[in-house]
């Protein structure tokens, strides 16, 4: 059968899930499902799109193939290369907050993190005054907007980061191998459509293995309740610094993280479970840009993540997730960060918030105003899937 491979990964990746040492709750595991069923998709979806003479982009994470801690505000893009061949990029530059390009040597594992071979964002390059570009990638490139790939490139990325939500456009984007232009692929074979679903399923239990793993690394070492000083962010994107934290709240509870309102152009907070995946960010507040936050007279920001509703402009609802991970990007940075940008970190009673917090009155909204966010939230990022 052409599908038994996949079929059995299935099998192998369902047990991957069922057994996740944080398991708790029947919601962790109704997750760890929903968390199945996306992984299977995105799965299926990049073995169908492995293709390096005639490659396209594709979007390897969304809102319903998660992974990775996902950042909310960004649209991830992929295409796979060959490190020998040249590979030109054309599109329009949108109105979207920040947008970056990286060439990986692999894809993540269990046990590494695939080396990041070059990584740039578009002040690198030369966009005409009507936000056309086009960059050109290969073993030999040089001069402008050309860019040389080093042995072992074997994936562009490309990541569109939103700030604003309502007020931003992401661009075009295309990809094209220079001497494949006006050709085609070969036809289907047996073999390669045995092939593809073969690697789907070995796509489908690296992303597994390596996601539940990835946390161990980065997080779970660090004391709870607790967030880093900003730091280059593991991987190898040059112009952004993260801050990373878990949390484990009772419902009474609140953890204030209050940090500068940075001048980078992209600075934002997220909640992930512990699947390490993006809490629902369309129908509930789990995230924040500084665009989007209420800032306090004295120009720092103050999230307040609870169960309870705070009756604040800057909750960051757990939706029931008493424990997860929280995280700080700054991005299209121009220089290093240090403590001073990053954030203080203090568990309090919600009860004690209006003492606790400096500016809790000029913070507050109402149910009907926090409704109306919610919406804002739905709209942009339904306009946004279909941009």
């Amino acid at each position: 059968m052409f599908t038994q491979p996949f079929a059995d990964a299935v099998l192998a990746a369902e047990k991957i899930i069922t057994e996740a040492p944080h398991i708790r709750t029947e919601q962790d595991l109704l997750e760890g499902y929903d968390y199945l069923a996306g992984s299977i998709r995105a799965s299926m979806q990049m073995a169908w799109a492995y293709e390096r003479d005639f490659p396209f982009f594709t979007q390897s994470t969304g809102p319903y193939t998660k992974m990775g801690l996902d950042n909310p505000d960004t649209l991830y893009f992929h295409a796979n290369i060959r490190d020998d061949a040249e590979y030109i990029v054309t599109g329009r530059r949108g109105s979207t907050r920040d947008l970056s390009f990286q060439v990986l040597n692999g894809d993540y594992s269990p046990v590494d993190v695939p080396d990041s071979l070059t990584a740039f964002d578009d002040r690198e390059i030369k966009i005409g005054e009507d936000g056309e570009f086009e960059v050109r990638f290969g073993p030999e490139c040089s001069g402008p907007n050309h860019f040389t790939l080093g042995p072992g490139s074997a994936m562009l990325v490309v990541r569109e980061v939103y700030s604003d939500w309502t007020a931003e456009n992401r661009g075009v984007l295309r990809i094209q191998r220079a001497d494949r232009v006006g050709s085609a692929p070969a036809a289907l074979t047996e073999d390669l459509i045995r092939k593809r679903y073969g690697v789907a399923g070995k796509m489908l239990l690296g992303r597994l293995k390596t996601f539940l793993a990835f946390p161990e690394w980065f997080y779970l070492k660090l004391p709870v309740n607790t967030m880093t000083a900003p730091r280059s962010t593991p991987g190898g994107l040059t112009t952004q610094f993260s801050s990373a934290g878990h949390y484990e709240l009772a419902d009474n509870q609140a953890m204030v993280v209050t940090v500068p309102k940075s001048d980078a152009p992209y600075q934002g907070i997220q909640l992930g479970s512990m699947w390490y995946l993006s809490l629902d960010y369309l129908n509930h507040q789990t995230s924040l840009t500084a665009d989007q936050a209420h800032v306090d007279p004295d120009g720092k920001i103050r999230f307040v993540i609870s169960e309870r509703d705070p009756g604040l402009a800057n909750w960051l609802e757990r939706t029931g997730h008493a424990r997860g991970y929280v995280q700080i990007r700054w991005q299209r940075l121009s220089r290093d960060l240090t403590a001073e940008d990053g954030p203080e970190v203090e568990v309090v009673e919600v009860d004690e918030l209006p003492e606790r917090l400096p500016f809790y009155d000029t913070a507050r909204v109402t149910p009907e105003q926090y409704a109306a966010t919610i919406a804002t939230r739905q709209a942009a990022v339904a306009a946004r899937m279909l941009g």
